[in-house]
């Protein structure tokens, strides 16, 4: 792609022709522009660009190559902004409307750069290039039999590029094709064979296929054509350990943290290989850096207790296997395993409970077979110490995942959703800013004093809000028509992250009371929470961002692999009961975010700023969007006014990032 650029750059100099004085100056600064760019120089590019258009506003290839230079630097909202200034001066520009469509996909925004690609083909049905983008695009959108066909028309023009094949194999791998898969990957290696990617990738299906010996060559081959292209490495270490050979993969999965230190995928595959040889102090060291990268993640806890365990700190693995029943309470295995340990320790009453609670969860699960979306819940007792694959969701909540591994980011996270949950009156936040008359309203009609709505954790404690759980189911034996009971216990079943239960109970209380907005808002937070956890302990298939060139790769985001399509209907429909309701618009927002759709974000939380001026956690979250987008003086701008509305985070991220507009 890159090459296509720098050929590209070739024939727009070439057009810029001149015979005036004005016209060669113009001629030079696009020679200049162009060189610089073709040195990888691309804010000198910017710069000389910058002079070209302050004298000749209508230069729209001017725009054209300062958009793409914006883009080699990740600016995409800047060139995006550089290509449409382009095709308005110049409505028929093919190439304009290609490199928009290239960098709208980036952003996440498929439909638009779908609608750029059609007028692209439309102005240039010959041209082979945007079949080829189109098909990438349609690839991320899970649109596999539309990219193949994109591919085909690619492919008969164009019959010399390894990706092409590449893409279009996965395309097949999606549709569970796995023979025209295994070919596509095969001529992509002939085609060229220095290309690494081709290798992994035939390696990886060898690998599914459980043909290790034909998974390792390929895997060889991939690092004789590129010895830092990390995945090779980590790839050939499940080879190894899975023909019994851990000292190999614990080899390759160090060479793996030499070249990404903040791999959390890699030192929780190195704790378990570890633990299996026997070297638990060192395994306890790789699970201690898994927790500081994702945090949230139960399944470190969970095998980190049995490191404990295992050296007779049973104390500690109790406190694990507690830390991971407090990220998911229903995971049965933990109830188990912390049950044992408790009855070595003489507690028979919490073994006792344990075992209890374990049973009936176990049951509970089993129940659900039938039910897609729980599956891989039905038995909550599965053993957890099977390495996982570089593709796996390996991420902390949710919220966090919005800037995972971006150059140093990892601190800015989104701040959580808003829904109604109960706090302690003198420690509930102050939403008298923003108090429509209708969201009070509300809470008069609950009649809970306890009951406010906020982004917040609660601070009533677990204990409470289990008796405050059963007082409600007990009331609704005698009363199950009350919507207002339901949504009262539908809100401490969210709380004791009984989620399952929690939308079930909310959606009861909606068949009573469809009407209203605020039930819709939380069933549709329990929704995206329970999405939360189930990403982290999931091992679901899904493509990585390896290839340094964005038009290639596939983005490793929460969209691929979980759908908030159900949360965010809700929140719809809330929209559409109330129109002025600000939380939902952030929240609609939050999720949008978290799927990829970053420039729909930006929309829903502009609207929710216009609702509620003062709305300090949309401004900060927008800052924080526009600073993943690269827009950082805009972003800086609004995380400030979200430190003078009150949100203390938003300090932290100006120490980082005001300084890079100064």
């Amino acid at each position: 792609m890159r090459k296509f650029i720098l050929g590209l750059l070739f024939v727009t100099a070439l057009c810029c022709a001149g015979s005036a004085r004005a016209q060669y100056n113009r001629e030079y600064f696009f020679w200049v522009g162009q060189r610089c760019m073709m040195e990888n120089n691309y804010q000198e590019a910017i710069r000389t660009l910058n002079t070209l258009l302050r004298f000749d506003e209508d230069a729209f290839e001017g725009y054209f190559l300062r958009g793409i230079a914006k883009y080699n630097l990740d600016d995409l909202i800047g060139a995006e902004a550089d290509f449409s200034t382009a095709i308005r001066k110049n409505p028929v520009y093919t190439q304009a409307y290609t490199y928009r469509a290239v960098t709208r996909s980036r952003l996440g925004n498929y439909d638009d750069a779908l609608q750029d690609f059609r007028e692209a083909i439309e102005l240039r049905p010959d041209l082979p290039g945007p079949y080829y983008s189109r098909g990438v695009t349609r690839l991320l959108n899970q649109q596999f039999e539309e990219a193949i066909e994109d591919f085909n028309k690619f492919i008969r023009q164009e019959n010399k590029v390894a990706d092409a094949f590449i893409c279009r194999g996965l395309s097949y791998l999606h549709l569970k094709d796995t023979v025209r898969a295994y070919e596509d990957f095969n001529t992509a290696i002939r085609t060229n064979r220095e290309n690494p990617n081709g290798y992994n990738r035939r390696g990886g299906l060898y690998l599914q296929q459980h043909r290790y010996a034909e998974a390792e060559a390929d895997f060889n081959k991939a690092i004789e054509c590129d010895s830092t292209y990390l995945l090779s490495y980590f790839n050939r270490a499940l080879v190894y350990s899975d023909t019994n050979r851990p000292m190999q993969a614990l080899a390759d999965f160090d060479k793996v943290i030499s070249l990404d230190s903040t791999s959390s995928i890699t030192y929780f595959n190195r704790a378990m290989l570890r633990t299996q040889i026997g070297d638990y102090n060192r395994a306890l060291e790789d699970y201690d850096k898994v927790a500081f990268y994702s945090p949230n993640n139960v399944l470190v806890y969970y095998n980190r207790a049995g490191v404990y365990a295992q050296l007779g700190e049973l104390e500690k693995a109790v406190e694990d296997y507690t830390s991971a029943i407090d990220l998911y309470p229903d995971f049965a295995n933990a109830y188990i395993y912390r049950g044992q340990l408790r009855a070595f320790l003489r507690d028979e009453k919490g073994a006792r409970q344990d075992r209890e609670t374990a049973r009936k969860k176990i049951a509970e699960y089993r129940s659900r077979l039938s039910d897609s979306t729980y599956s891989i819940f039905a038995d909550t007792t599965q053993r957890f110490d099977r390495l996982l694959s570089f593709d796996s969701k390996f991420a902390g909540g949710s919220f966090d995942r919005i800037t995972g591994h971006n150059g140093g980011r990892e601190e800015m996270r989104l701040l959580p959703l808003y829904k109604f949950t109960l706090m302690r009156p003198d420690t509930a936040p102050v939403v008298e800013r923003y108090a429509p008359p209708r969201i009070e309203a509300f809470r008069q009609r609950i009649g809970n004093r306890y009951l406010t709505l906020s982004c917040r954790p609660s601070d009533i404690p677990a204990d409470s809000l289990v008796a405050l759980d059963r007082q409600y189911a007990q009331a609704l034996r005698t009363d199950e028509t009350s919507w207002t009971l339901l949504f009262e216990r539908g809100v401490t079943q969210l709380l004791i992250k009984q989620y399952t239960t929690s939308v079930n109970t909310y959606s009861k209380a909606i068949d009573l009371n469809p009407s209203n907005p605020f039930l819709y808002l939380n069933r549709s937070t329990t929704r995206a929470e329970m999405i939360d956890f189930i990403s982290s302990i999931d091992n679901s298939y899904q493509q990585i961002t390896i290839d340094s060139n964005p038009a290639n790769r596939l983005n490793n985001n929460s969209k691929r692999t979980y759908s908030y399509d159900e949360a965010i209907a809700d929140l719809n429909k809330a929209v559409k009961l109330y129109p002025d309701f600000a939380y939902a618009y952030y929240n609609r927002a939050n999720l949008r975010a978290l799927s990829g759709s970053l420039p729909e974000a930006f929309e829903d939380y502009s609207k929710a700023i216009e609702l509620n001026p003062s709305f300090a956690e949309a401004y900060y979250n927008r800052g924080i969007i526009q600073i993943f987008m690269k827009d950082t003086r805009k972003g800086c701008l609004d995380i400030s006014k979200a430190g003078e509305l009150g949100i203390t985070e938003a300090y932290e991220v100006l120490k980082r990032y005001a300084q890079i507009e100064n």
